[in-house]
């Protein structure tokens, strides 16, 4: 049995008292700011296990990506943000061989930020694109999309334990605390991106997790500011908006044909 090192962090932080905006059927997603505030989703569509929204981004505001797991089971996340795995900051594809992070059953974790070390992550924070980590490697191919895969645990017979023999327990877990904090930066540009933030303490312990091959669910939120929104006539301000491909907006589906190929 082939098993991956994977990231693994338990939420302990307080929600917001006012109702929070989730997506999601096999895990519940929400993107929370400093404030407490929930960014406004809305619905683009869904299809063949791939929901996807739009949300209204502010300029400057830190934020965390909330997940809920709704199933019985462990599952694996893969989190990317403008196209790059937030723990490995490579640029991900959601597929079940990249880093991810670990939820128990119905458990509630949080992510804040790039992963720059075992115990520490530089913060999340909407910005115009020039200054967004992605835009910093030259990539903008999946600029302004917060995905996640969801990649259930195999799950596999366990044989009965020997009672003639003591087996000692091996399961470990850890847990991660994460502290937030409001910012503002940035000026007017009409496409929003994720910045590189302040370093902050958020320890966190590799685990053994084996993934199924394919997602029980992907996510794809497009945030954008509001200005922006209303021009693509989401909001309904009646303006019409035009756009560059988008990696993993545009093309979340099935194999195209091979290049030069009739």
């Amino acid at each position: 049995m082939k098993s991956w090192l994977l990231l693994f962090s338990l939420l302990l932080i307080g929600f917001p008292s006012h109702a929070t905006a989730t997506v999601g059927s096999a895990v519940d997603v929400s993107i929370i700011t400093d404030n407490g505030q929930s960014l406004p989703f809305y619905p683009f569509k869904s299809s063949r296990g791939i929901n996807k929204v739009y949300a209204e981004a502010v300029r400057g505001d830190h934020y965390r990506i909330v997940v809920q797991n709704k199933l019985s089971r462990r599952v694996g996340v893969v989190v990317a943000v403008d196209g790059r795995n937030i723990i490995s900051g490579q640029k991900s594809w959601l597929k079940n061989n990249e880093r991810m992070y670990i939820l128990e059953p119905y458990a509630v974790n949080e992510y804040s930020g790039w992963r720059t070390g075992q115990e520490k992550v530089n913060r999340f924070y909407f910005t115009d694109v020039p200054d967004s980590y992605a835009a910093a490697f030259g990539d903008q191919s999946a600029m302004g999309v917060i995905a996640l895969a969801v990649y259930p645990e195999v799950q596999r017979c366990k044989r009965p334990a020997d009672l003639s023999t003591a087996a000692p327990g091996k399961a470990k877990e850890s847990d991660a605390m994460k502290k937030d904090a409001p910012a503002a930066r940035g000026e007017a540009s009409q496409s929003a991106g994720t910045g590189y933030g302040r370093e902050e303490y958020s320890p966190s312990r590799q685990v053994s997790f084996e993934p199924e091959a394919r997602a029980a669910e992907s996510i794809l939120i497009k945030y954008e500011w509001r200005a922006t929104l209303c021009r693509m006539n989401i909001i309904h301000c009646g303006t019409t908006y035009s756009h560059s491909r988008n990696r993993l907006w545009d093309d979340y589906g099935y194999a195209p044909p091979p290049p030069n190929r009739p």
